[in-house]
């Protein structure tokens, strides 16, 4: 796609924490730069929320778009109107390449579409890599402490009766069934049936 025809989504957030705030202020100046892009605004997604754990309706219902490559680019006002948290920016910065859309963020001066805008991406990508590398090898050294402390892991298991299993059986249940009423897997019913 020509950088200059490209349909682009905007994405503005608002918070309602003093209701005062209006989204035309960060919308008309993504529409403004759209213009001078000679970009086609396919649709503006607009929440009022505030803070990472309200409900965004229009962000799922935009990310679900780009999912089925409604657009061809993401334009947001900054990272903080966009983004629920940095780790849920890093998230969304990787899965917009893998769809082929470009981001652009306005305050930030990030955009995915030139050079320059790559190579920031390429260093926010680095840095998310970073950030899962970490949390796995902190993990795995949580995981060599408990066992070293021989800490059991996982679930903790339930005691399950064979006989009331059989008698569950010979009453007709599938082992589903006899899970379900036991308040555990099937799994755990057939391992205690072979045990």
């Amino acid at each position: 796609m020509p950088l200059d025809h490209m349909k682009v989504a905007l994405y503005a957030r608002v918070s309602i924490f003093n209701g005062q705030q209006d989204p035309d202020l960060q919308l008309r100046e993504l529409r403004e730069y759209c213009a001078r892009r000679g970009w086609q605004v396919f649709n503006d997604y607009v929440d009022h929320a505030s803070g990472a754990k309200d409900k965004r309706n229009a962000l799922d219902r935009m990310l679900a778009e780009a999912h089925r490559r409604q657009f061809d680019a993401v334009v947001v006002w900054m990272f903080v109107r966009f983004a629920r948290s940095v780790s849920h920016l890093l998230r969304a910065l990787e899965t917009f390449p893998a769809l082929g859309i470009e981001f652009v963020s306005l305050s930030e001066q990030v955009d995915t579409s030139t050079p320059t805008g790559k190579m920031i991406f390429t260093v926010l990508g680095a840095v998310a890599e970073l950030e899962r590398s970490i949390i796995v090898e902190r993990v795995k050294a949580g995981l060599r402490n408990a066992r070293a402390k021989r800490k059991r892991l996982g679930r903790p298991r339930v005691p399950v009766s064979i006989a009331k299993i059989r008698e569950m059986r010979a009453e007709g249940l599938t082992l589903r069934e006899i899970g379900l009423r036991c308040r555990v897997s099937k799994t755990t019913i057939i391992r205690t049936l072979n045990q």
